[in-house]
């Protein structure tokens, strides 16, 4: 499958966590686009806008990081974006605080409502992480040409 790789990746160990878990998604035979390995050519909110909108395209499906006390913003767009076109979210948090709308959801409503698949593993390492999201992409149902399951 392609795979967007959402996340947030302003510091050191973020883009740490995103390479790690790109390169375990790899390994289990997905091809993996990572905003922070694809640079827009110019560091302007519209190129960048346009460089990541080139890698939605190009994905079959979002894997999200949900980590924070507030998903980030650029993430969620980019989740949204992705339901709005039929492909499949998967939503990944390890982050023991919460932030959810009701004490039964573990976010946001309209990022639970829109994904596929939620997972919550609290501080997961990054190998629990990727054997999760591995496990939830291989029962992602198609929902288009070169989706999952066609």
């Amino acid at each position: 499958m392609k795979i967007y790789l959402a996340g947030p990746l302003f510091t050191t160990p973020e883009r740490d966590w995103n390479s790690g878990l790109a390169s375990l998604l790899r390994a289990g035979g997905h091809d993996v686009w990572v905003p922070q390995e694809n640079p827009a050519a110019e560091r302007t909110g519209r190129a960048i806008f346009r460089k990541d909108l080139e890698g939605l395209d190009w994905s079959e499906g979002v894997v999200a990081i949900m980590d924070g006390p507030d998903p980030d913003s650029g993430t969620c767009w980019e989740c949204g974006y992705a339901y709005a076109r039929g492909k499949p979210v998967v939503l990944f948090r390890s982050d023991l605080r919460g932030s959810g709308d009701a004490r039964d959801i573990p976010y946001n409503a309209m990022l639970i409502g829109a994904a596929d698949v939620h997972i919550e593993l609290e501080l997961a390492s990054l190998e629990a992480a990727a054997e999760a999201i591995l496990d939830a992409l291989v029962g992602l149902p198609a929902t288009g040409p070169g989706a999952v399951g066609s």
